[in-house]
């Protein structure tokens, strides 16, 4: 695999065009951008999310019909995984993220977000990353929790904590469409090598791309 450019290789000289400079308070416009316009990853997902979301939706509505039949335990299963998904899911989504950076050699790793905007990241200050290493950084996260779900769906497939799996799976993909729409990307310009950095000290993200 060919070295990624330094910082000023990539920003110094006429070998690469700075795609986009994405201050971190500004992140999800970019990823709703992304959403908005991107026409091959991003619509594939979005099947792949309507499904869990639908399959989420029912099994909350089951949960709701067995409680009001006298078995609440699948309704607090549901409700616990929900409180879960907002608290320690988030926590477990960005040192996935982390570790994933660690393997890749990131030598800086820092961790941080916008409680009242529920964003949340993990940034390598400095460390320029190329396609197949952030496809990897990114997916992380992906791969784990859903892998992990479906071995709990098989586990726990005749106990009410089945439902606890069921959802996670549901709320985790929402949690992951950020990072996906980050991943389009490096797609938007085929035949062409893409990297990106963060600065920590600006909170500002930078992709370039090949001339």
């Amino acid at each position: 695999m060919k070295p990624a450019p330094t910082i000023q290789e990539l920003t110094d000289g006429d070998r690469y065009n700075l795609l986009a400079m994405v201050e971190q308070k500004k992140v999800k416009e970019f990823i709703v951008g992304q959403v908005m316009t991107d026409k091959k990853l991003i619509p594939i997902y979005m099947v792949y999310q309507t499904l869990l979301f639908l399959s989420g939706l029912f099994f909350l509505t089951r949960a709701l019909v067995l409680a009001f039949r006298g078995s609440p335990a699948y309704l607090l299963v549901v409700l616990g995984t929900i409180l879960f998904s907002f608290t320690l899911l988030v926590v477990i989504h960005e040192l996935l993220h982390g570790l994933a950076l660690l393997a890749i050699g990131a030598p800086r790793i820092s961790f941080g977000g916008d409680l009242r905007r529920f964003v949340f990241y993990a940034a390598a200050d400095r460390f320029v990353i190329g396609r197949q290493p952030f496809l990897f950084v990114a997916l992380m996260p992906l791969a784990v929790v859903q892998l992990v779900a479906v071995a709990g769906i098989i586990v726990w497939f005749y106990h009410p904590f089945l439902y606890f799996f069921l959802i996670l799976m549901t709320m985790h993909s929402f949690f992951c469409s950020g990072d996906i729409a980050l991943v389009s990307v490096f797609y938007r310009h085929p035949g062409k090598r893409v990297y990106m950095y963060d600065v920590t000290s600006e909170r500002v993200t930078y992709f370039f791309a090949e001339r």
